[in-house]
């Protein structure tokens, strides 16, 4: 058993996010492992870049209003407490309402074979940003 070392706060990329967007590396697993577990916290209107995880992702809502939108247009807001999966392959962005900071876990894996774990695709526009909500179930 080790207590690992805290790695400093990041801000994101401004090539995979929209606004000001800031992580916390809390697990990055070494070989065997490909576990990945950061805690990311998004300004109001801040957000993800579309992508997709060769092996999905887990987002569980640790505080404000997230904005979990797919290829389809469909946009889910989740609240604190709830947990989002999106599976392999599928593409999808996440983010801030506009009235609120919002954090968020996301855990996801790498494959271990040295291919990307994220494939990151096209910005989200105000309007893909803005469409009809829908609360998670």
């Amino acid at each position: 058993m080790e207590i690992l070392k805290k790695q400093p706060t990041s801000k994101a990329p401004a090539d995979w996010f929209t606004g000001d967007v800031w992580w916390d590396v809390v697990y990055a697993g070494q070989e065997p492992s490909r576990a990945r577990l950061n805690l990311v916290r998004f300004a109001p209107c801040a957000r993800t870049d579309r992508h997709s995880h060769a092996l999905g992702q887990t987002l569980h809502i640790v505080s404000g209003v997230a904005l979990i939108g797919g290829r389809d247009g469909t946009v889910i807001e989740a609240r604190p407490d709830d947990t989002v999966h999106t599976p392999p392959g599928e593409e999808h962005w996440h983010g801030a309402a506009p009235d609120a900071f919002m954090e968020h876990l996301a855990l996801w894996e790498g494959r271990g074979d040295g291919s990307p774990e994220t494939e990151w695709l096209e910005k989200v526009t105000d309007e893909q940003y803005n469409g009809p909500r829908t609360s998670a179930p």
